[in-house]
């Protein structure tokens, strides 16, 4: 049985946080839900529960992994993405490899706090939207299992929407990381390619290839998104930050396509349900603008029928050569098709791409983002077993051109139909446009009114806002005591924008006293001879650069910014304290921070 309380990330970090569930005991009941039985086929391998247990375990132990964004949060990734110690098999058994290292996005979200419940089923090698290719069975979903659950990311939208973890990472070539989303009632939010790093992931189309997230509500895939995100030297198309696309202060242009130019392959309940949903975004103060669906349209047929085919060819060729007959025929006919196509194709087809980019960016400067159905309908597996090239291809009329055009997407949840299957809608946008996408996400998935995945569970309140200053120019700060999360001071950080980046302790270079008479309480960081001091707990902030000025104007004395170096040997701006106020003053360097002080000191 799922877990039988709400596992969506915004609800279990108060809790998490304010101890009335621990790591601990949260694992425990996520392990017990994803051993009992996997009737819709979610899992490929996971974690040890000794191991899942003893991370848990640890984390409780450690004070400030408290402060961690994703602190004690149970997540799951597609099993093209490498985990250390664990089989990496692409759902090709042939194929399987032990990760000797973690992909660089699991890394950061373990470094954030989360814990790693295992690795979950997908369309072998990445390469479907159904969610039923795979030799550990076909994915089966959330809400009747005579349906498809969508891929290629199948278990991953599976393992959230059945309340078995609070996250997953999919990935998202051709729609993977939307299609699951809309079938099964969460959310699916990929990114622009580039700001998710794809090292340690089994390529598909490598130049096109995403890692995306799902979760049970926008603002969860916001702030997941916001911990994985980064620019990554290891991964060759990895983007810095840019500065983001936000709602815009005059009025939001959605666009729709012209109403000849939509397909629902005759499924009236997704048509009456798209329909529904757009109203939602007009009832919100939205002007719906038709454009030209052609060049979206043909820049989705070039995936499949192009020659970027041939770079799903180029990702396991030398497999391919020895092992094609350890493939399901399905995937090894698909890929087998890239020989039909030349070094001149590829060129024809890359040129043929700048002409139709520059018809779709035509169409996008009438709109700020583009509303389309997640997928035209939904099909039963019998039905897909029957035709499987026709129906998926079907499956990505509004989704193939999205990364072929250096577009962000976010799918949520439009409704549910009269056979008790859920609808998605998809927002569509220019790169570098999340905050737009997930403000108008979160409008839409609100309005609906509907549960969490396949839960009984409501929509948490509205708890955040949308801006995104990770395009802006930063400077990093690590915060000692009043200015720690949860501290009286820390509003000071959260009103200039700041965000939480990591946990950890100085070099053994500092002494740590209690400041007399200081209101809030206040310790001082002093620096001493290197090596004959103590590590101490920090907090490291990521600010923008434009609000730093009023932050460093407002500390008063004793106190100042200096250069403090962390136990890793970097540098960061952090609080100093001048030598000559701790005379007299409690050392309370013993402590090794301030919130271990506050509790027991």
């Amino acid at each position: 049985m799922p877990v039988h309380y709400n596992l969506a990330l915004s609800v279990l970090r108060d809790r998490l946080r304010s101890g009335k569930l621990t790591p601990t005991a949260l694992a425990r009941d996520v392990l017990a839900a994803a051993g009992d039985g996997d009737r819709h086929h979610a899992w490929i391998c996971r974690v040890p529960d000794a191991a899942v247990l003893a991370r848990a375990q640890a984390l409780e132990a450690d004070a400030a992994a408290r402060a961690l964004p994703l602190y004690g949060i149970p997540f799951a990734v597609k099993d093209n993405i490498d985990v250390a110690g664990l089989p990496t098999t692409a759902a090709c058994p042939a194929y399987s490899y032990v990760a000797p290292r973690h992909a660089t996005v699991v890394q950061r979200l373990l470094d954030a706090g989360a814990v790693l419940i295992g690795k979950t089923n997908l369309d072998q090698f990445a390469t479907g939207l159904v969610g039923t290719r795979s030799p550990y069975g076909a994915g089966l979903n959330a809400f009747n299992p005579t349906y498809i659950s969508g891929g290629s990311s199948s278990g991953s939208a599976i393992a959230v929407a059945l309340n078995l973890v609070s996250f997953a990472l999919g990935t998202d070539t051709a729609g993977s990381g939307r299609v699951p989303a809309g079938f099964n009632n969460i959310v699916g939010l990929k990114p622009t390619r580039g700001l998710l790093s794809t090292a340690g992931v089994v390529p598909a189309c490598r130049s096109l290839d995403c890692v995306s997230i799902f979760a049970l509500t926008v603002s969860d895939a916001a702030d997941v998104f916001a911990v994985a995100r980064g620019f990554d030297a290891a991964d060759a198309h990895s983007r810095p930050p840019q500065p983001s696309l936000h709602l815009p202060a005059n009025g939001l242009r959605c666009g729709v396509p012209r109403a000849d130019q939509f397909e629902f392959c005759g499924d009236t309940e997704s048509k009456r349900l798209f329909e529904l949903a757009v109203q939602r975004i007009v009832a919100a103060g939205a002007t719906v603008v038709e454009i030209d669906y052609t060049p979206l349209r043909e820049t989705a047929a070039l995936l499949y029928q192009g020659p970027w085919i041939a770079e799903r060819m180029a990702a396991i060729g030398d497999f391919f050569a020895q092992h094609s007959a350890d493939m399901l025929p399905v995937t090894r006919d698909i890929i087998a098709s890239a020989s039909a196509h030349s070094a001149a194709d590829t060129f024809k087809a890359l040129y043929r791409l700048e002409a139709l980019r520059r018809r779709a960016a035509a169409e996008f400067a009438k709109i700020d983002l583009l509303a389309v159905p997640t997928a035209p309908t939904i099909y039963t597996v019998a039905q897909i077993e029957a035709d499987p090239l026709q129906l998926n291809s079907n499956l990505g009329y509004y989704t193939n051109f999205v990364n072929l055009l250096d577009l962000a997407a976010i799918a949520v949840p439009a409704g549910m139909r009269k056979d008790g299957l859920p609808n998605g809608i998809t927002l569509i946008a220019p790169a570098h446009s999340e905050p737009l996408l997930c403000e108008v996400g979160d409008r839409v998935q609100r309005a609906g009114g509907l549960s969490l995945g396949a839960t009984p569970f409501a929509q948490p309140a509205a708890t955040r806002g949308w801006r995104d200053t990770a395009g802006d120019a930063m400077v990093h700060v690590a915060v000692v005591g009043a200015h720690l999360s949860g501290m009286p001071l820390n509003r000071q950080l959260a009103e200039r924008g700041a965000q939480l980046e990591r946990a950890t302790r100085t070099a053994p270079d500092y002494q740590f006293y209690l400041l007399p008479e200081t209101t809030p309480p206040k310790p001082g960081l002093v620096r001493c001879a290197a090596g004959t001091g103590h590590r101490i707990e920090v907090e490291v902030w990521r600010m923008p650069v434009a609000h730093y000025g009023s932050f460093i104007a407002g500390i008063p004395a004793p106190l100042g910014i200096g250069t403090l170096t962390l136990e890793d040997g970097s540098c960061v701006q952090g609080f100093l304290c001048e030598a000559t106020a701790v005379a007299g003053a409690r050392d309370i360097s013993a402590f090794g921070g301030w919130r271990k002080f506050i509790t027991t000191g």
